[in-house]
């Protein structure tokens, strides 16, 4: 069963489920992801996250009752998880630009969020995959020194966090803190940690020789795992990485053979080669199961 229809299953346990609580932990079980990666999946694919589809799915279908009984508004507010009515307003405004008793009176047109099917996805995606074919490469296990950094996958906020991480390892000069350096030149980031909540770190840092050597407040030590890896080469400006990590999780990864490993994904800078915003020369790495 390849990516999408696995994904179609935590769709239609969400379908099943709407009037209930849904967990997103079940919710992700359901397609025998992780918590995060499922998150990571869904977003990539559809540009927006699982709990704003699962917030629009209610509210649509919120108001098709609203037209099509006469409930009122608070026992269908409740009906879909909303603990009062004034909060089941706030989010059909927010969603519609409208309120419920406003919308059941006049005949307005919403937009509202349909059934997903993930096979439509799939079916158009057909071409894309040709976009950045990655080498499959084995790498031994790295010894990392960095800096720590916390950011949030929700509605894609490392995308606009990490490049202000690297700026801030440059201008605290942090590079010059990490003793026992193989490679200076290289810099790397190290996306670990990973929480249900969508939180994780992010590792800005470089390769050292393995050590125990003590840290200071703020730095870690990190071991980059040893074994088969996905690597995409990247030459171009900070929006191509961007997009590139998108097309990673988006595009490639559900239509290729591959299984994403559990480990960190990591990405290494050429620093001497390469020119804030618009000439970086990178490699992006994701680890897949033998």
């Amino acid at each position: 069963m390849d990516y999408f229809e696995r994904i179609q299953k935590s769709i239609e346990y969400i379908e099943r489920n709407l009037q209930d609580e849904l967990n997103i932990t079940e919710v992700s079980s359901k397609s025998c992801f992780s918590v995060f990666h499922f998150q990571r999946l869904f977003q990539a694919i559809t540009g927006f996250s699982v709990q704003q589809y699962i917030r629009d799915r209610r509210l649509s279908e919120a108001a098709k009752l609203l037209k099509e009984t006469e409930k009122n508004i608070l026992e269908i507010a409740i009906s879909f998880q909303y603990g009062s009515q004034e909060a089941f307003t706030r989010a059909f405004v927010n969603c519609f630009g409208i309120t419920p008793a406003k919308y059941r009176k006049e005949e307005t047109i919403i937009s509202q969020q349909i059934k997903i099917n993930f096979l439509d996805y799939k079916n158009r995606m057909k071409g894309d995959i040709s976009m950045n074919k990655p080498e499959i490469t084995l790498l031994n296990k790295k010894h990392i020194i960095g800096y720590e950094y916390k950011t949030n996958l929700n509605n894609e906020k490392y995308f606009a966090e990490v490049p202000g991480f690297y700026i801030d390892f440059g201008r605290n000069e942090y590079y010059q803190r990490i003793p026992k350096k193989i490679t200076p030149n290289m810099s790397y980031g190290i996306s670990t940690n990973f929480h249900d909540d969508g939180h994780f770190s992010f590792i800005v840092g470089e390769e050292v020789q393995e050590s125990n050597t003590e840290l200071e407040n703020g730095f870690v030590n990190f071991e980059i795992p040893g074994g088969k890896y996905a690597e995409f080469k990247v030459n171009g400006t900070t929006d191509l990485v961007q997009n590139t990590r998108r097309y990673i999780y988006g595009t490639w990864l559900p239509n290729s053979n591959y299984e994403r490993k559990d480990g960190p994904d990591f990405e290494v800078t050429d620093v001497l080669n390469s020119t804030f915003p618009n000439e970086m020369k990178m490699k992006i790495y994701i680890p897949i199961k033998e």
